[in-house]
């Protein structure tokens, strides 16, 4: 009797071992715990925790001063924590902000700006070898931006500058690419595609995490973080984009037509 005991006990912890061996494995990109950023007194995020699974997409959305580019460039690396923890897979994120003014009198061509991804890989002292050109004329035509190659980067229009900056951001070739705001205001076509990167650099296995002013964009995440200085929700797109969650978020700013909810933000595209 003992001894059957014994072998019923055995076969049910080699029972537990199966099937705890046969959970998918969920590889981590992104890790953080208590994150928090400050600029003096003034606390731009806090309370930050995050675990983003490698080769997913991650929307940050946010009223404005919520701490969505705060956050970005913390995890980035251009800025100090000042509490809290991040652990970041692999060598460092490709960070690439918004389009903005250029000096007029700045003479830099698209294919300089691309390379300037490179020059970490080599050194500023160093001349870019065959791999360093292969990757930026890679880069360009995944934007679809090689005809501009050899325009000046001030000369284009803002589509195609943001999508000379996201070329630059995958020409680094990291496991993680942060992109702020990446198609807000842009034109159809650029828009068209730099969408379809995302989606490629998903599908190749790497991470993006972006911050977003369009719900429909967020929807079509893996995970969203709705921020408003500290976070008010994180997870699954349908359990975070709720209309609750939205209103603790955005406080009034928000009105009702029919049975849609609308937020009072000139910033927002729905």
């Amino acid at each position: 009797m003992e001894r059957s005991h014994i072998t019923s006990k055995s076969t049910k912890i080699r029972m537990i071992l199966i099937f705890v061996a046969s959970l998918p494995f969920v590889d981590i990109a992104i890790k953080a715990s208590g994150l928090e950023v400050r600029f003096g007194d003034k606390v731009a995020v806090t309370g930050v925790d995050l675990n983003v699974p490698k080769a997913s997409l991650l929307s940050i959305i946010g009223p404005n001063g919520a701490g969505k580019s705060a956050l970005l460039s913390a995890l980035a690396g251009t800025i100090e924590l000042s509490a809290g923890t991040l652990i970041i897979e692999g060598s460092n994120p490709a960070l690439v902000l918004q389009a903005t003014e250029v000096e007029q009198s700045l003479p830099i061509t698209v294919r300089d700006v691309v390379s300037l991804a490179r020059y970490p890989h080599r050194g500023f002292f160093r001349r870019l070898n065959q791999e360093d050109r292969e990757s930026v004329n890679r880069s360009l035509g995944r934007l679809h931006i090689e005809h501009l190659a050899n325009r000046q980067f001030r000369e284009l229009s803002g589509g195609e500058r943001q999508r000379t900056l996201i070329a630059q951001g995958l020409a680094q070739e990291s496991e993680i690419l942060l992109l702020d705001e990446p198609i807000n205001g842009l034109d159809l076509v650029s828009r068209s595609v730099i969408i379809e990167v995302i989606q490629q650099e998903i599908t190749d296995g790497r991470t993006v995490v972006l911050t977003t002013h369009s719900l429909d964009d967020a929807r079509r995440s893996d995970q969203v973080l709705l921020l408003c200085t500290e976070p008010c929700c994180f997870g699954k797109p349908e359990d975070v984009l709720t209309e609750r969650h939205l209103l603790d978020a955005f406080g009034g700013e928000h009105l009702r037509v029919g049975q849609n909810l609308i937020l009072d933000d000139p910033q927002h595209v729905h």
